[in-house]
C-alpha cells in the first residue's frame, strides 16, 4: 500500500476492554475497544457492556467461582475492520492485550486476513496494522489515549504508529495486591503461601515487563505498600521526568495514596488515573495499586504478525 499524505489520512484507533480506557477518553479519542467475553459462574457477559468495571467487582466478590476471561474472536475484529472501512478509514491501528496471556492478537491477525480476502477491495484504500502491546492494562490504555491526541495533532499513522510501538517496547508496569485471596484462586501462588502470606500481612511487589509477571518484592503491612511501589518504579523508569500514569481498583484511598507518592516522587503528578478491569482484578483482586514508568527499552520481544502466517 502506497503511503498516502498525512490530510489524506482518516485513521482509527482500535483496542479491547482489557485495556481499561474509561469512556470519557474512548469518546474524546474517537477509539474503537471491542469488548472480551466474561463467563462468571458459567453465564457468559461482554466487559464494560454487560457491567461497568465497578459493578464486576461486585459480582467477582460475589461470585462462586473465579470469572474467566475468553479472547475475542477472529470474526468480531473482521467485522471491526469492515465498519472502519464502511466509514471511510484509510488506516487502522489496533493494539492488543499481550500475546503472552491471550490469542487476540492472533485473531486480530487471522480477522485481518481473512477480512481482505473477503474484502480484496479494500486493498490499497484501508491499511490495518495490528500491534501486540506485550503489557495489559493501562501498560497499553494510557499510550493509546495519547495516539489519540496525536492523530488531532495531524500526525500520520506512520508515525504514531512508531511512537506506540516504541512505547510498548519500554513500558513497565509496576503494582500490588492487598490481599493474596485471588492470586490463590487463579493458581498464581499456592494455597498454603497465599495463606501464610496473608497472615503476615504480606504484600508482593508485582512487576509486568513483555507479559511476564515477576514478583520483585514482598513488604508487611498496606501502609509500605505504596512506598516500595513508588520506588521501585522510580529505579526502573529510565527518563525521572516523562509522564506517567497509575492505576487502582476497588479502594480509592490506595488510588490517592499513589498518586501522591508518584507526584512527590518524580517531582510530577501523574497525567493519567486509571480503574483496574477484569484481566487485573480476576487474577489480584480488586484491591490493587500501580503505576507504568518506561524502562529500557527491548527488542523483538513482542509478537509480530508474521509471527502468525498461515499457510
Amino acid at each position: 500500500m502506497g503511503k498516502k499524505k498525512t490530510t489524506d489520512q482518516r485513521i482509527l484507533l482500535m483496542t479491547d476492554s482489557a485495556s481499561d480506557i474509561s469512556d470519557a477518553d474512548l469518546l474524546e479519542g474517537g477509539i474503537v475497544m471491542l469488548p472480551i467475553p466474561i463467563a462468571i459462574d458459567g453465564k457468559g457477559y461482554l466487559e464494560r457492556v454487560d457491567f461497568t468495571t465497578r459493578e464486576f467487582y461486585e459480582r467477582l466478590t460475589a461470585a462462586k467461582e473465579l470469572p474467566v476471561t475468553s479472547h475475542i474472536l477472529s470474526i468480531t475484529y473482521q467485522q471491526a475492520y469492515l465498519d472502519a472501512f464502511e466509514q471511510g478509514y484509510t488506516d487502522v491501528i489496533n493494539t492488543t492485550i499481550t500475546s503472552v496471556g491471550s490469542n487476540m492478537f492472533e485473531a486480530a491477525v487471522f480477522g485481518k486476513r481473512q477480512f481482505y480476502k473477503e474484502h480484496p477491495e479494500a486493498e490499497g484504500k484501508m491499511n490495518i496494522t495490528v500491534l501486540d502491546s506485550g503489557t495489559y492494562t493501562l501498560g497499553y490504555g494510557y499510550p493509546i489515549v495519547e495516539a489519540s491526541k496525536m492523530i488531532k495533532a495531524g500526525r500520520s499513522a506512520e508515525e504514531i504508529t512508531a511512537w506506540l510501538d516504541d512505547f510498548y517496547a519500554t513500558v513497565e508496569i509496576i503494582f500490588a495486591a492487598y490481599s493474596l485471596e485471588y492470586a490463590r484462586k487463579s493458581g498464581r501462588i499456592p494455597a498454603a503461601s497465599a495463606f501464610v502470606g496473608d497472615v503476615l500481612g504480606l504484600r508482593p511487589i508485582i512487576s509486568i515487563v513483555d507479559g511476564v509477571t515477576t514478583v520483585v518484592e514482598k513488604v508487611r503491612g498496606d501502609r509500605n505498600v505504596v512506598p516500595h511501589i513508588v520506588d521501585y518504579a522510580y529505579g526502573r523508569a529510565v527518563d525521572k521526568k516523562a509522564p506517567t500514569a497509575i492505576i487502582c481498583g476497588s479502594v480509592e484511598q490506595y488510588g490517592d495514596d499513589i498518586y501522591k507518592a508518584v507526584a512527590k516522587k518524580f517531582g510530577h503528578a501523574p497525567k493519567a488515573r486509571y480503574l483496574a478491569g477484569a484481566s487485573i482484578a480476576i487474577n489480584s483482586g480488586p484491591k490493587v495499586a500501580g503505576v507504568i514508568v518506561r524502562g529500557e527499552k527491548r527488542i523483538n520481544t513482542r509478537a509480530r504478525e508474521q509471527d502468525f502466517i498461515r499457510g
